[in-house]
């Protein structure tokens, strides 16, 4: 046969099984230097083998800048001609090759973006060695965080949808938009859970469950990244889950606050939403956490990151830092003695990329010197990044085609389905008198009155309203002095309330803007930017206007929009109806219109418990059963509004909840059904909640735990029967030992309309 067909063969069993290190023993004893240097160009060896070729012949320094993340506002800009400039800092960086640049273009058109991207794609192949590409990385919260992509509502309204189906369709868009852009990664989705209304990032999450949190993580994963699929073939991008983990649960609600979680609750509550995010939706990356976990720095904790995320989990991605927080182990958490210890403590926790610092893996390539078993661990790093970048095909195909961009960002579907997530992420909290939905017959003038009037919600509401009923809209006043990094609250405007009085005199109805806005609820950026507060109720004259509105006689619809759940006793007291639409689309008012006169039945339910007092706090749904023991003198018993409510314009009744059997065992499942009857005329969707509560336990268990829900569309006069399994990884739980035990005892079962309303039944686990 001779030596080179022998050589072929060899090459071809190498390629099949994967074999790194048969790859390398052909490579030294046959083939160019040339060939043995650029193997990772190579389409037809496996990702792992191209991986480590390129390791092999990169220099330190090379590897570590596969390390690091900068943000693109240190130089990456558009000309007067809207050509690619770069400032000398990012020339110096690009030289050697990058990891990756934060939000680069994102002030520019979506076309202009992915030209911008794709120039300096080519700039940063051209300029590094190897010809390794960059990860351009933006993020997520209402839609693509960049200008002229479809504005979709924040993940927290979105969540009160009960549709994952729903949102990972929102997710796809949110995906294909920003690689259209020439974007490859996103820090999102959320996988926290949000229990303190405090904290200034709530609605960046998906609620104060767990089941519900993992349900639509999963579903924002898949969606973005396009099933996983969409990731080589070029349409989709990479995302990162944070913030791993516990982050939503800081103390006092301020960010960057300690963090303090029982290990029960680490395994029960927090861990599930980010485990389906890796393991079932694939997530390609996973940021630590800004806080600490039980005391320990998250970006210094090996357990976690490594021992879980990892070991247990088998997370093969990368994990990277929160901005620059591998160097605040030093110089905020106290846990590291210098700059350099940071870097060390961080990458052997298992951070493997540093987010903007300068004083944390940029001194690598020094420390490496004195500390040269470090080596290993920066080659596994470098390695994860270089093997996201094969993953995402950036290595044959790191361009984007513009001609696709016009027709493919903020088109006309995906604005459809912005405004049909807001459709069924309304949730109605209070309708007296089956006020609405409003009738167009019979009214003349309708007042749209309030804060959190916009400028183009006149014209929204004239959209769906027409020319038969009159619209006036006025903001009135604002709320803060909308500085974007410490906001203050504005004093009471007499005149502006007046106005608003005026106006609502002469109108038939008055719809009140009230809530909160962007600068009422933000993150706390690392300095002196605030974000978090110690109230939650509605800031400044909102609930006097209300008052002062209610004196009129007239009817009132408040439309709530916020960014935290708000105590809202005043508005939930006097308002004739209350919608909760937390912070919608783009197309949010026309939504809201659409709601309001009919066209749709509200079908929202809440995410979260809402309050009476800030004083009750924690306060979710799930808590244990004790923690209801006791009331608070002067003041009514339970919250405003439980988890998961949310009205209808129908009215829906649950009936002849049956299950296959009254017993369970660890080999068997139990089929629950029950009739829900639309009793009403209107076709309308209901959201249909299984909740199990454990009796009885070794260690005290949650009061009720929600376990699966279906939102179904039901006919007017029909009923359907819904269906629901219950498997025995429903009933297990972290136990004395906290290890997950599965325990045999009584245990009821409620499906309803709420976590406070429902049919019951109950049934037997025996082992």
């Amino acid at each position: 046969m001779g030596i080179n067909g022998l050589f072929g063969k060899w090459l071809k069993f190498v390629k099949t099984k994967c074999n790194i290190l048969l790859v390398f023993l052909v490579f030294s004893n046959g083939g160019s230097s040339q060939e043995k240097r650029h193997a990772y160009k190579d389409v037809t060896l496996s990702i792992e083998e191209r991986v480590e070729n390129l390791l092999s012949v990169m220099s330190i320094e090379e590897k570590v800048a596969q390390m690091r993340i900068f943000h693109a506002n240190i130089g990456v800009r558009a000309n007067s001609k809207g050509g690619l400039e770069l400032s000398d800092k990012v020339i110096s960086k690009l030289g050697i090759g990058i990891g990756g640049i934060k939000n680069p273009g994102e002030s520019l058109s979506p076309l202009e973006a992915a030209k911008l991207n794709n120039e300096l794609q080519e700039y940063i192949i051209k300029n590094n060695r190897w010809g390794i590409p960059g990860l351009f990385v933006t993020e997520s919260y209402n839609g693509v965080d960049a200008e002229g992509c479809t504005v979709f509502g924040r993940p927290i309204a979105s969540a009160a949808s009960f549709n994952p189906e729903l949102v990972q369709r929102v997710w796809d868009v949110v995906g294909r938009e920003a690689r259209l852009r020439g974007m490859h990664m996103c820090h999102s989705p959320e996988a926290d859970l949000v229990r303190d209304p405090r904290f200034g990032r709530m609605s960046e999450a998906f609620g104060e469950d767990t089941y519900l949190t993992t349900q639509m993580v999963v579903s924002a994963v898949k969606g973005v990244q396009g099933d996983y699929v969409g990731l080589g073939n070029g349409t989709h991008i990479g995302a990162v889950v944070k913030h791993f983990a516990g982050y939503g649960q800081v103390l006092g609600g301020t960010n960057f606050a300690a963090v303090e979680i029982s290990p029960r609750t680490l395994e029960d509550e927090i861990y599930p939403s980010f485990e389906a995010a890796v393991k079932e939706a694939e997530a390609l990356g996973v940021m630590a956490s800004h806080a600490d976990l039980n005391g320990i720095a998250s970006h210094g904790n090996k357990a976690l990151l490594t021992g879980v995320l990892r070991d247990r989990w088998g997370f093969d991605g990368y994990v990277v830092s929160d901005a620059n927080d591998v160097a605040r182990l030093f110089s905020f958490m106290k846990v590291a003695e210098s700059k350099e210890d940071a870097a060390i403590l961080g990458l052997e926790a298992g951070i493997d990329v540093d987010l903007y610092s300068e004083d944390a893996y940029a001194l690598l390539p020094e420390i490496l010197k004195t500390k040269p078993e470090l080596m290993t661990l920066i080659d596994r790093s470098a390695g994860r990044v270089l093997r996201t970048k094969f993953i995402l095909g950036l290595f044959e195909n790191p361009y984007i085609d513009t001609k696709l961009v016009a027709s493919n960002v903020r088109s006309e579907s995906s604005l459809n389905l912005a405004q049909e997530s807001d459709l069924e992420s309304i949730i109605l909290l209070k309708n007296d008198a089956s006020l609405l939905p409003l009738k167009k017959s019979g009214l003349k003038k309708i007042a749209l009155l309030g804060p959190l009037v916009e400028a183009g919600t006149k014209v929204a509401f004239e959209e769906v309203v027409g020319s038969e009923v009159s619209i006036v809209a006025n903001q009135g006043f604002h709320l803060t002095n909308e500085n974007r990094s410490t906001p203050k609250l504005l004093p009471r405007n007499d005149l502006a309330i007046e106005e608003l009085l005026e106006i609502a005199k002469t109108s038939d109805v008055v719809v009140l803007f009230l809530g909160g806005d962007r600068f009422t609820s933000k993150e706390a950026f690392f300095g002196s930017a605030l974000g978090d507060r110690a109230t939650i109720e509605p800031v400044g004259s909102q609930d006097e206007l209300l008052e002062r509105v209610k004196l009129l006689g007239k009817p009132i619809v408040v439309v709530l929009k916020h960014r935290r759940t708000l105590a809202i006793n005043k508005i939930s007291e006097l308002a004739d109806a209350v919608l909760d639409g937390w912070d919608l689309s783009e197309k949010g008012d026309n939504s809201f219109a659409k709601v309001i006169f009919g066209e749709v039945s509200p079908s929202g339910k809440l995410p979260v418990t809402v309050p009476r007092s800030i004083g009750q706090l924690p306060f979710h749904y799930s808590g244990k059963e004790i923690n209801n023991k006791k009331e608070y003198l002067f003041m009514e018993k339970g919250p405003l509004y439980p988890f998961g409510f949310g009205l209808s314009y129908a009215n829906f009744e649950y009936a002849n909840l049956k299950l296959s059997s009254e017993v369970i065992t660890p080999e068997t499942e139990i089929e629950v059904r029950v009739d829900v009857k639309n009793t009403s005329a209107i076709l309308a969707k209901e959201v249909v909640q299984l909740y199990i509560k454990d009796e009885v336990g070794s260690v005290m268990r949650p009061n009720k735990e929600l376990k699966a829900f279906e939102k179904v569309l039901i006919k007017g006069g029909e009923t359907k029967t819904v269906r629901f399994v219950i498997t025995p990884k429903m009933l297990e739980f972290t136990g004395v030992h906290i290890e997950k035990v599965l325990e045999k005892g009584a245990y009821t079962i409620m499906v309803g309309t709420s976590s406070s309303q429902g049919v019951t039944g109950k049934f037997e686990l025996n082992k």
